[in-house]
């Protein structure tokens, strides 16, 4: 008995499976390390950002990209950053709950052989923060909140460009 079900499963599972072959879909790193899309994003060389999360951004980018040391970029990768701490969730007695962190990123991907910019996008993301008595450890909680919104951003800085690199090999001759 056990037999004829799990081959009925099988069948069923085989029968929802073929729509979705023909569905287009197709893996964003095919060809993978040889792919356009990876070739492409290890030659994105990532321009200096100001300011502390600026450095946070450009660390994770860096680790997303691997752009290799001595090699000649094709695009740059131009960030400007809006990071904004406010205070709300005011107490009885005045003082602050609950403060929100908001790092936003306008990003423009540049090709360095024609200089046109092939991607003007934005990205960011926000973190709620509990002020608690303690200041160090109110402190510590921004920056680890800045920490986590800078990996954030990098990460859909990275799938904006990979999607446009895609896009643009998929048109490319």
């Amino acid at each position: 008995m056990r037999i004829v079900r799990a081959g009925a499963f099988r069948a069923v599972v085989l029968a929802c499976s073929l729509p979705l072959a023909g569905c287009g879909l197709q893996p964003m790193y095919a060809g993978g390390g040889d792919g356009a899309v990876a070739r492409g994003l290890s030659a994105i060389q990532v321009a200096t950002i100001e300011g502390r999360a600026g450095w946070l951004v450009r660390n994770a980018l860096l680790d997303k990209l691997s752009f290799p040391e001595g090699s000649a970029p094709r695009y740059r990768l131009d960030v400007r950053l809006d990071d904004q701490l406010e205070a709300f969730g005011l107490l009885r007695d005045d003082t602050v709950g609950r403060e929100r962190r908001t790092l936003r990123a306008r990003y423009q991907l540049v090709d360095l052989e024609t200089d046109a910019i092939l991607l003007d996008a934005t990205a960011g993301s926000d973190a709620g923060i509990d002020v608690i008595s303690s200041d160090y450890a109110t402190i510590a909680a921004e920056q680890t909140a800045l920490e986590n919104l800078a990996k954030d951003v990098a990460s859909q800085i990275v799938t904006d460009v990979a999607l446009q690199l895609r896009k643009g090999a998929a048109t490319s001759p």
